[in-house]
């Protein structure tokens, strides 16, 4: 193997009053990072251009080589989730979230409070899948914890719009709003209308499922309402890597890396069986570092490139809880990036370290701040201190868009 690019979701920052000022990175203890940031190069990157907030999706399509246009997230989850989809299925990812009511509109949760267990969610699952009738076929599925993806089987359009897509945060992710067609073609219509009816027959169906009558009980946040996003109709035709692995088992991820022609080497996922988000977290940050490191090992000489994301960092941003972030990076940083730095070494690899996009803790979502970038691949160092966001403005590789990132840290090489 030749070229590693791992990708820290979502733990870029800004500086945090709780952290004395400073960013995660800066208050995070990583001498293994500091040690590729010396001897590699830094560089700050806006992966969608300086104004434009990214969404992880559109921007691993764009720093992967394509155009941010050809994302449609559904498509990715859904392939991702091991649904076989036909020219002309809808296909959308979805949350499972949370209502005060349909009259109301007021959405109270994107995410069900984060703490839907994998049993509960499989029951809601189930629910939805016998007792809504749709005049087409479909598929519902939920993933890991409130995510899911609805495939609606047929000839439909995907030019409709998200219902609460939600992830850069702000106000107006608190006002719920049906799917509505964003050009004149009467199949749009006709698609909106079908996702809008699922919408409704679910919400009266979950409102009322023992499921959540027990949650609401319990003081959690019940699974009442199913937000859609991401819509797509047909399989895109994007930049290939077929000499590269990947080692993902996120629905999004895992569908990137097919579609990109990599090999992918999953690992099941374990049952969130307590409402104990963050434990649950880390043993699957930890679960990946494992297997990360297990297969690397064991495949790193049958291809060029390896692929490696990690999705754990950006909840804590999303959720506020900038100590939470900073834990993660220093665990990466003893078992992941420890393991990556001594093979590099052994084995003369480029390593590509950067974030998909900021989510900065106090804005409880995604934003337009640049992300690091770091190049280590033995070549001229900048002798930078340490991998931060302050210390790679002034890295050699300077500012630049994503759209310029394969070419800018050689993943065409």
């Amino acid at each position: 193997m030749k070229t590693i690019l791992i990708i820290l979701d979502g733990a870029s920052d800004l500086p945090n009053k709780h952290l004395h000022n400073k960013t995660p990175f800066e208050a995070a203890h990583t001498p293994n990072l500091d040690f590729l940031a010396r001897n590699g190069n830094l560089g700050i990157m806006y992966p969608l251009g300086k104004k434009k907030i990214p969404s992880s999706a559109n921007s691993l399509i764009t720093l992967l080589g394509n155009d941010p246009k050809k994302c449609e997230r559904g498509i990715y989850e859904t392939v991702g989730s091991g649904i076989t989809l036909k020219k002309g299925d809808l296909a959308l990812r979805t949350n499972f979230a949370t209502i005060d009511d349909l009259k109301s509109k007021k959405l109270i949760d994107r995410r069900a409070g984060r703490t839907l267990t994998t049993h509960e969610a499989k029951e809601l699952e189930k629910s939805l899948n016998e007792e809504i009738i749709l005049p087409c076929k479909f598929e519902f599925k939920s993933t890991v914890q409130h995510r899911g993806v609805l495939v609606l089987k047929g000839n439909h359009s995907d030019k409709i719009t998200p219902v609460n897509s939600g992830w850069a945060g702000g106000t107006k992710a608190n006002l719920f709003r049906f799917a509505g067609p964003v050009d004149n073609n009467p199949l749009s219509k006709k698609s909106s209308i079908l996702v809008n009816d699922f919408i409704i027959q679910a919400h009266h169906i979950l409102k009322n499922h023992p499921i959540n009558i027990e949650r609401e009980r319990k003081g959690l946040f019940p699974g009442n309402i199913i937000l859609t996003r991401g819509a797509g109709n047909s399989l895109p035709k994007i930049k290939q890597y077929k000499n590269w692995m990947a080692v993902n088992s996120m629905p999004l991820e895992v569908g990137i890396a097919k579609l990109s022609g990599m090999k992918n080497f999953p690992y099941k996922i374990p049952s969130q069986s307590s409402i104990d988000t963050y434990a649950y977290l880390n043993k699957l940050m930890n679960l990946k570092i494992k297997h990360s490191i297990y297969t690397i090992k064991k495949h790193h000489k049958n291809y060029a490139g390896c692929y490696l994301q990690i999705k754990e960092t950006d909840l804590p941003g999303h959720d506020n809880k900038p100590h939470e972030k900073v834990k993660m990076i220093e665990t990466l940083d003893k078992k992941l990036f420890s393991f990556i730095k001594k093979m590099s070494i052994k084995n003369n690899w480029k390593i590509i370290i950067t974030c998909d996009h900021s989510t900065p803790c106090e804005l409880k979502g995604h934003s337009a701040d640049p992300v690091p970038v770091l190049v280590y691949n033995n070549k001229e160092p900048d002798h930078a201190d340490r991998f931060t966001e302050l210390e790679a403005r002034i890295g050699s590789l300077k500012a630049f868009s994503g759209k310029s990132f394969a070419n800018k840290v050689g993943l065409d090489k």
